[in-house]
């Protein structure tokens, strides 16, 4: 049987207060025609398919308009479509949409479920006739990990046990019934030890409290199917296991890292083939770094790309101005000078800034960055933004 695996789309993300709606659109068509070029017989969307829990409804619309198409697939009967919620996602909101993605043949799980109730998916590839299993493993809070272990039968009284042996404890419940005559895949929303971030993830979900051990995953699982950071890459573990990361640049310092979708393909008795197949829709993001100078040397060579520029002069009124005539595409101006240490630009340049990126830039002015209080932070907008559409 065949899959593609795909995750981290963030649909409603902007950079720098400018919209990336057309480029998420045109992705994520590449996605679609992908999967029915391929006729696959499932797609993984492996979480956050959203940017924040209170999306804009342009956002939905093109979300859930892709679940459906990727559903309908090329010709013929549709394959299966699964996807879990991630850390940016509103649990509850997906929950409510559930039975209307289920009449379009899309199959959701939002929270934690034991196998029996759906915990594990079970279906037959169309192509093969193979038996299939899925372990769906959708992202778990700190205190949601603990309420999944208690309705498995552990111990959540004295909440004993870290995040990681927690959660190692679930997968083993789901995972208990692979076996050599099906296809037994591993869906999850999860940070791995060892694995490298992208850029722009919750650094609050991305540290040692929300990690957890590669060996979780099972020798007789045939792939693991990875979510939660933006940099696709492969994972030591038991079992093929892969990170499809984001379909696009999603901030600076992710600039360097190639966008795909992976291709994979299982039968009983084998580990999975996994194919990398590159996506091209989007803008680059590209950082430039000189004197004013030096970088308007390189005016009009930076095609479409989205600019950071590092000006290293001292600040002077209208510099800012005088780079934005030269770089239409700057979404980010940062004044370096030469005698100090780099920090952050103007209050001007700070104008567009989302309200992490501000805290970000406060913190860093006094010399206090704390990647924990920006991760709390985070996760005091996204309930706050949770609250307001509830």
């Amino acid at each position: 049987m065949k899959l593609l695996h795909t995750s981290d789309w963030h649909v409603g993300k902007t950079l720098r207060n400018r919209s990336r709606a057309d480029e998420h659109e045109q992705a994520l068509a590449e996605i679609v025609a992908l999967a029915a070029a391929e006729a696959v017989d499932l797609v993984l969307v492996t979480g956050d398919l959203f940017d924040t829990a209170a999306p804009p409804p342009d956002a939905e619309r093109l979300v859930y308009r892709t679940l459906a198409d990727l559903a309908r697939g090329g010709s013929g009967a549709g394959p299966e479509v699964i996807v879990l919620a991630g850390n940016h996602d509103n649990a509850r909101r997906l929950q409510a949409v559930e039975p209307l993605l289920r009449a379009a043949g899309v199959t959701t799980r939002a929270t934690f479920v034991p196998p029996d109730e759906g915990g594990v998916v079970r279906f037959e590839a169309r192509s093969t006739g193979e038996p299939v299993q899925v372990a769906c493993i959708p992202f778990l809070s700190q205190r949601y990990v603990v309420k999944a272990d208690e309705l498995m039968g552990g111990d959540s009284a004295t909440h004993v046990g870290s995040y990681d042996s927690r959660l190692r404890s679930l997968v083993s419940v789901l995972t208990a019934g692979f076996d050599e005559r099906s296809v037994n895949l591993v869906a999850a929303h999860v940070f791995v030890v060892g694995a490298e971030p992208g850029a722009g993830e919750r650094a609050a979900h991305i540290a040692v409290d929300y990690a957890m051990s590669a060996t979780a995953f099972p020798g007789t699982a045939h792939y693991a199917a990875l979510g939660h950071l933006h940099r696709a890459q492969k994972i030591a573990a038991a079992c093929p296991a892969w990170y499809a990361g984001s379909p696009l640049q999603l901030d600076f310092g992710d600039e360097s890292n190639a966008k795909q979708t992976l291709v994979v393909e299982a039968r009983v008795g084998s580990p999975a083939q996994v194919r990398t197949v590159p996506l091209v829709a989007g803008r680059p993001l590209k950082t430039l770094t000189g004197t004013v100078a030096q970088l308007g040397a390189l005016a009009g060579t930076t095609g479409d790309a989205y600019l950071r520029l590092r000006v290293r002069e001292k600040p002077a009124p209208g510099l800012a101005d005088d780079l934005r005539a030269l770089f239409p595409d700057a979404v980010d101006i940062v004044i370096e000078r030469p005698d100090t240490v780099a920090g952050p630009g103007p209050e001007s340049i700070r104008a567009g800034l989302a309200p992490r990126e501000l805290l970000a830039a406060f913190l860093a002015e006094r010399g206090a960055s704390d990647d924990t209080v920006l991760g709390l932070f985070g996760e005091l907008l996204e309930e706050a933004d949770a609250a307001a559409s509830a």
